[in-house]
């Protein structure tokens, strides 16, 4: 990885986008911006392993105006996996036009983001769209007639999904997998009391054969260890087709980390993925990479990817967090950390939850540097996870 001021380098907010699906299609980036912003873009979009961290996604990256863009700048930004979502407004300053007609012509793919500005005009290739829906959204059918894929953010609750799908737009991204009403989609009490047992057991480090005997009452969790186990991501020469077999080919480390994921796995085989799976396999993944950055010995480095697993177990369950830690037997710094954000576990988790600024990681100790390497390692993590799962 390229070397860098690990205390100078720009804060990335990204977003995971996901189509109708319920499948993550591509990340949106933002990178602050300002005077110096191609020089915040080099850094960025230098950073040799970003763009294979995030395949086969696309990356998305959100600009006020092309201006940044600079001959160096595009350099760094194959056309085939980065596209552009510009604000529309930009449009009233002289010569964006052509500018985005030009990126148009070289291959990148541009979104306009909100309404274009009285006057001016969009280029008649431009004809794919990026809305905030956090109040409304266009009328049905308003976006058919357009090219997609269209893109609707901020979209924060399953009514306003809802309503973005009627309308046109074919990828979402916002808060909307969070919505208790997504999460009781396909749930029921028996599958919540076989989850919670599981997660006792695994948190006293019971034997394999609870485990086995365990699992062979959640069909859904064995269809799914079993098919994880089978993929690519392990790359087996046998079939595998036993729990004990599973076992001993993950070993009990790498079982207990996917046993964890395999709550949020989707109820029913032919089900639409859960969108909570990768948004838990993320925590996990970036708490586990903050704890090694500073310092964390392996055990904790595991406690500290099981915190972040285990933070949206209250919107899965539909569960109080209290309840779901009560039930667990956790480390009480780990119940800390998820019951109040306390400790050193609890203010990663609280970074994990929003978008940092500088001050919120400097209260939490963790270099800017140090909060990209995270969020690359995360998001690497969590799309495996959402292709394997």
């Amino acid at each position: 990885m390229a070397e860098f001021d690990h205390n100078a380098f720009p804060l990335v907010a990204i977003d995971p986008v996901a189509n109708g699906q319920n499948e993550w299609v591509a990340l949106c980036l933002r990178v602050p911006a300002g005077p110096g912003m191609p020089q915040r873009l080099q850094a960025v979009f230098g950073t040799p392993d970003l763009l294979a961290a995030i395949a086969p996604l696309d990356g998305l990256l959100m600009l006020d105006d092309p201006h940044a863009l600079t001959p160096p700048v595009l350099a760094l930004l194959p056309a085939n996996r980065i596209g552009f979502v510009v604000a529309a407004s930009a449009l009233a300053q002289d010569g964006v036009a052509r500018r985005l007609a030009e990126l148009h012509e070289f291959g990148y793919r541009i979104w306009l983001d909100g309404a274009v500005p009285e006057g001016a005009k969009a280029p008649a290739a431009l004809r794919t769209v990026a809305r905030d829906c956090s109040l409304d959204a266009p009328p049905p059918g308003r976006l058919v007639a357009l090219f997609g894929p269209h893109l609707a953010t901020r979209v924060d609750s399953a009514q306003r999904f809802g309503d973005c799908e009627t309308s046109g737009f074919d990828w979402f991204s916002g808060d909307y997998p969070y919505d208790p009403v997504l999460a009781a989609e396909g749930g029921d009490g028996s599958s919540r009391k076989r989850i919670l047992t599981l997660l006792g057991l695994l948190a006293r480090d019971a034997d394999s054969r609870e485990l086995e005997n365990q699992l062979k009452q959640d069909p859904a969790l064995s269809f799914h260890l079993l098919k994880l186990v089978n993929s690519a991501a392990f790359a087996v020469s046998t079939q595998i087709t036993s729990f004990n077999q599973a076992i001993s080919l993950l070993g009990r480390r790498q079982l207990q980390r996917w046993l964890q994921l395999l709550l949020y796995a989707r109820q029913q085989p032919d089900g639409l993925p859960n969108l909570l799976l990768p948004l838990a396999a993320r925590r996990g993944a970036q708490l586990e990479a903050l704890c090694k950055e500073g310092g964390g010995e392996r055990d904790d480095c595991d406690l500290a990817f099981m915190t972040g697993v285990f933070s949206l177990l209250d919107r899965l369950l539909q569960m109080s967090m209290q309840d779901i830690v009560a039930e667990l037997y956790l480390p009480e710094h780990v119940e800390d950390a998820l019951l109040t954000r306390a400790g050193e576990l609890g203010s990663w988790l609280r970074l994990a939850e929003i978008r940092p600024s500088e001050a919120d990681l400097a209260d939490a100790g963790v270099s800017p540097g140090a909060w990209w390497h995270s969020q690359l390692h995360a998001y690497h993590w969590a799309i495996q996870v959402g292709r394997n799962v």
